[in-house]
C-alpha cells in the first residue's frame, strides 16, 4: 500500500470557485456558491459553519461522494470535475479515508477491531502478513493495542471511533475527513480523539479535514475556515506562541482573517455587521494604507464621522 508521492510544497486539496447544485424535481439549491480553498499537506484543520452553510456538501464532494457541478476540485492531482467513475473507485480506495460520525457507518458488527482495519486491505488486495501487521501499527497509534479482539459492541463509543479512524487510514490515504467525528462522544474522548489526530498528522504526514460544528474542539487544530452561504468566509490560524496542553478557549488560541476568493469578494463577520448595522451597502476608503469600510444608510448616505 504505497501512498502517492507529492512535493511538499504543493498543496494537497485546492478548490477555485467550487459549485455544487442539488437538483430535487424542478427544483435547484447551490449548495456551493464559488467556493475557494486551498490545503497544504500534512495539515490538521477544521470546516465550521452552521447547518446548511456548506461544510458537508464539502467535505463530501472532497471525499467523491458528489461530484462538482462547476468550477475546480484538485485532490493529489485528481481533477473531482472531469474524474471518469473507473478513477474515482481507486481514488475513494487510494486517496481519501472518511471517518463519519455514526459508528455504525464506520464498523462492522460482527467483525472484530482488528478485522475491521483489515477489510479495506483485503478489497485492496494487500498480503495477510502486510494487512495484519499494518492494521495492528494503527491500532497502537490510536490507543486501542489491547482492544484488537473485541468487537464493536465490546467497546465504548470513544473507542469505536477511535477504530473508524484507524480503518478509514487503512490504505495509507493522504487525506483523511471525518464528519462530525466527536458529535456522538463525551468531551474526554473528544479531546483524546484530536490528540490522536494530531499524533497521525505528526507520525505519517496525513492531512486531517475535520467538519464541525462546535467551536470548542477547533482549539485544538492548527487551521479552522469557516464556511457562510457556501463560501469561504473567515480563516483563523493558530497562534505561535499557545502551548497545545493549555486549555484555552478558541478566541485566545487563534486569531481570525476575512478571506478574499479570486475576485477579491470578501464576506463581514455577520456579528461585525450586526454591531455596526451594516445592511447592503457600504463604503470603501483608503486611509494610510488601510482600507476603511463604513456603513451606509438606506438612502445610501455615510453617517457622519464623530469627531476627533
Amino acid at each position: 500500500m504505497s501512498r502517492l508521492d507529492l512535493a511538499n510544497d504543493e498543496p494537497l486539496v485546492t478548490c477555485e470557485n467550487l459549485v455544487k447544485i442539488y437538483k430535487v424535481q424542478d427544483l435547484e439549491a447551490m449548495a456551493l456558491q464559488g467556493l475557494d480553498l486551498t490545503v497544504q499537506r500534512g495539515e490538521l484543520m477544521a470546516i465550521v459553519g452552521n447547518s446548511g452553510s456548506g461544510k458537508t456538501t464539502l467535505l463530501n464532494v472532497l471525499g467523491g461522494l458528489d461530484r462538482p457541478s462547476a468550477g475546480s476540485a484538485m485532490v493529489a492531482g485528481y481533477n473531482l470535475l472531469k474524474i471518469p467513475e473507473r478513477t474515482l473507485v481507486r481514488y475513494k480506495r487510494e486517496v481519501v479515508g472518511f471517518v463519519w460520525q455514526q459508528t455504525s457507518r464506520n464498523l462492522i458488527p460482527y467483525l472484530t477491531a482488528l478485522q475491521n482495519v483489515e477489510v479495506p486491505m483485503i478489497i485492496y488486495g494487500a498480503s495477510p502478513r502486510k494487512r495484519r501487521a499494518w492494521a495492528q501499527e494503527l491500532l497502537e497509534q490510536v490507543g486501542l493495542a489491547d482492544r484488537m479482539h473485541h468487537l464493536p459492541l465490546q467497546m465504548s463509543g470513544g473507542q469505536q471511533q477511535r477504530v473508524a479512524i484507524a480503518v478509514a487510514l487503512a490504505n495509507n490515504p493522504p487525506l483523511l475527513l471525518a464528519d462530525e467525528p466527536t458529535g456522538s462522544v463525551d468531551t474526554a474522548a473528544a479531546h483524546l480523539i484530536f490528540e490522536i489526530f494530531r499524533r497521525l498528522v505528526q507520525s505519517y504526514a496525513t492531512t486531517v479535514m475535520i467538519v464541525t460544528h462546535d467551536r470548542t474542539v477547533t482549539s485544538r487544530v492548527d487551521r479552522v475556515v469557516s464556511i457562510r452561504d457556501g463560501k469561504t468566509s473567515t480563516e483563523s490560524l493558530r497562534r505561535t506562541d499557545v502551548n497545545l496542553d493549555d486549555p484555552l478557549d478558541f478566541g485566545s488560541t487563534h486569531e481570525e482573517f476575512v478571506v478574499l476568493d479570486n475576485a477579491g469578494r470578501l464576506q463581514l463577520p455577520r456579528e461585525m455587521m450586526e454591531r455596526l448595522d451594516i445592511h447592503r451597502k457600504v463604503q470603501l476608503e483608503v486611509t494610510d494604507g488601510k482600507i476603511e469600510i463604513r456603513p451606509v444608510d438606506e438612502g445610501g448616505k455615510t453617517p457622519q464621522r464623530r469627531p476627533q
